[in-house]
Order: structure tokens, then sequence, then C-alpha cells
């Protein structure tokens, strides 16, 4: 932690926020270890605030100082060829097109639009674990919320709820049908309960830690202890009469716990992300079933079965959230009776001085830690 001069409007479609509060996202442990390479000193992380408007610059005409709003972690225009497409992720006014960017990706094409305090291959912006965020593009990012209920209430639309919804439209998982999610963290929590809300019939989620298993059991999902068993795609198919569920989605992403061998590869490069959950998630799927990815991957995997893929007729879907296409399908449901029970999400609450305790417990599965939020 330490003292920072306080943003100030630097264009006319800025915006500054006095943060209420900003969440830990598992995407920022990737900061601890995978992705530390990309970040410089002084770098400002978090992208999961809301708070309330202090300035807006003069183009900014949708929200006003004093106004309470939650500030999605993609930095999106709103008019762009992408953002014409609800592609709000890929936006081409943000994409960070420096030569860090288009060397990290390994087709060449660079990445996608900018984030709040993620990396320097994401437009280098300081995030939202601060007192005071710089908000560009706020002509149109910021979501406006109403008074009234607790921040827990909203906060999460800003990465959680948008990140699980769009990993459940994608999973198209068959009315009554049956949806696996390997990860039970705040994202796997949240999609289990969405594809509940939405007619899904049956969830199964995978996990290895006591309390997300305990969470997840408690909203109706069928849990699976991925340490309990010999493995996790076979006991699957013996609960799913030999099919495998219907959709799949891999809400763990890079930071999987996985073998020694994986391990040694990921240390060595020849790997750059672990890929154990994915792999078991992808053999628990049915023919002509959906696997629909929402943890993040940032390189090559090994020997991946993409031929298994072809030959079961699996569609993958995946990606970054494009926050600002779901806000209107989830809002109502948080201005209403919080029928997703987004209020228990969070297990911590401490200041923003606490937050180095914050990420030691969150990354070490500490203390039950399963969602903290940070109080500035």
């Amino acid at each position: 932690m330490d003292n920072v001069p306080d943003p100030i409007i630097q264009q006319p479609t800025d915006a500054i926020v006095r943060i209420t509060s900003t969440a830990i996202c598992g995407s920022d442990l990737h900061l601890y270890k995978v992705l530390s390479p990309l970040m410089r000193a002084g770098d400002i992380i978090g992208h999961e605030p809301m708070g309330v408007v202090e300035e807006v610059g003069r183009d900014v005409e949708h929200i006003k100082p004093g106004d309470r709003v939650v500030v999605p972690f993609n930095i999106s225009c709103g008019h762009c060829y992408f953002c014409d497409q609800d592609l709000y992720y890929q936006c081409e006014t943000t994409r960070d097109t420096g030569k860090l960017a288009e060397a990290s990706s390994l087709l060449g094409r660079g990445k996608g639009a900018s984030l709040f305090g993620y990396t320097h291959v994401y437009g280098a912006v300081p995030g939202g674990q601060a007192e005071y965020l710089r908000v560009p593009q706020a002509h149109f990012g910021p979501i406006k919320v109403p008074e009234g209920p607790p921040d827990e209430r909203f906060l999460y639309l800003s990465d959680v709820l948008p990140t699980a919804w769009q990993a459940v439209a994608y999973a198209d998982t068959p009315q009554g049908g049956t949806l696996g999610v390997w990860g039970l963290g705040p994202i796997g929590q949240m999609c289990a309960r969405i594809a509940m809300q939405q007619g899904v019939g049956r969830v199964i989620g995978v996990d290895t830690v006591p309390e997300r298993l305990s969470l997840a059991a408690r909203y109706g999902v069928e849990t699976l202890d991925f340490n309990a068993v010999d493995r996790v795609g076979d006991v699957v198919l013996e609960m799913t009469g030999g099919r495998g569920v219907d959709a799949g989605i891999d809400a763990v992403g890079m930071e999987a716990s996985g073998s020694a061998v994986a391990s040694i590869l990921q240390a060595t490069k020849l790997q750059l992300d672990r890929a154990t959950a994915l792999r078991e998630c992808m053999a628990s799927i049915r023919r002509g079933g959906t696997l629909s990815i929402s943890g993040v991957y940032a390189g090559p995997i090994q020997a991946f079965q993409l031929g298994d893929l072809f030959d079961m007729q699996i569609q993958v879907r995946m990606g970054q959230a494009n926050v600002r296409r779901w806000v209107d399908d989830i809002l109502p449901l948080l201005t209403d009776e919080d029928p997703l029970g987004v209020e228990d999400l969070k297990t911590h609450e401490m200041t923003l001085d606490d937050a180095p305790h914050a990420y030691e417990i969150f990354q070490k599965k500490q203390d039950g830690a399963i969602k903290c939020v940070l109080k500035p």
C-alpha cells in the first residue's frame, strides 16, 4: 500500500469516482506470479470497484456528481465497430496497440480492450483498489445504480455477475438439462445460481476447497471434491448415465492446480498455463454438448485434445465478459429481492490498508476466503 496523487480529469470523457467498495478478483492473483513481468513498480491494480461520482468531464452526460455507480472492468467506448456488436471487450478505441501488447499474443493480434489495473498489455490504466479512480470513457462505461441496498448488492456488476452470466449464456444448457461447473470460486458460484434461476435442471460443481463446496451445496449444487476421487470425469459420467453433462463451464483458468509434470512445464515456459481442470471438464461433456470457458488462460497448452473435441462435436465458446452487454438483464434482479443471493458472496470485509492480508488469505485459500471486499 502507498500514498499516491489523487487522479484528475484528463479527457472530456473522464470521470472521477470516490471508491466505496472494491473487490479482489481471482484474476488479480495472476498478477502475483504468472503475469507479474507485465506489471511495473507503482502500478495500481483492481478492476471490481464502485463508488460515488465526484467530477465528470464536459462530454459525460449520463452520470453526474453524487451518483452511485459501478465501474465495469473493461473500458469500452460504446460506439466503435465492436461495441456496436455488443463485443465491448474488443473495443477498438481503448485497445492497446503498442508493441508489448502485440508481442504478448502468439497470433500477433494483440489484446482486447483496456482493463482497469491489469498490466501493460491492457492499457496500463490505474485500477480501482484505491480511494479515487479516474474512469476513462465515462460517457458510456459506468453503471448508475439506485441508493438503498448495500454496495454488495451491486458491486459484482463490475465483473463477477456479467462474467458468470455470459458463461451460462455461452454454455446454452437445454431447459431442464445438466450443467457442470469446474471451479466454485465467485464466478463458479454465480454460474450455478444463474443457471438454476434460468431453468437448468441440474448443476454439478467441482472444486477442492471445503468452504466453496459447502456454499454451492446450499444453493442446490451437486458437489464433487476434485481431490476425493481418482478421476472426476469418470464420476460425472456415472452421474449422468454414461453420457456426460449437456454443457460444461471452466471457471478455473490458469490458476488450476495440476500434476507435477504440469507444474514443471509451466515453470519452464513449455506450457504457460496448467490445464487439469479444463481437460477434466472436456472429458465430462456429452457428445454434441458445449464447452464454455470463462477462466482466464494466457498462453499455449501442450497436447490440447482438439481431435477429441472435433470427434465429439463439442462446441467451444469463450472469452472475457462484454460487461455492458448483460447489465440490462442482470440489474432488475438486483433491485428486486436478490434471487441470486449476491449479498452472501462476500466472506471478508477489510480496509484498504489490510489489502496485503486479504491477498494472502485469498491466494492461499485460508480462513474460508471466497470473496474479499475492501472498503476505502
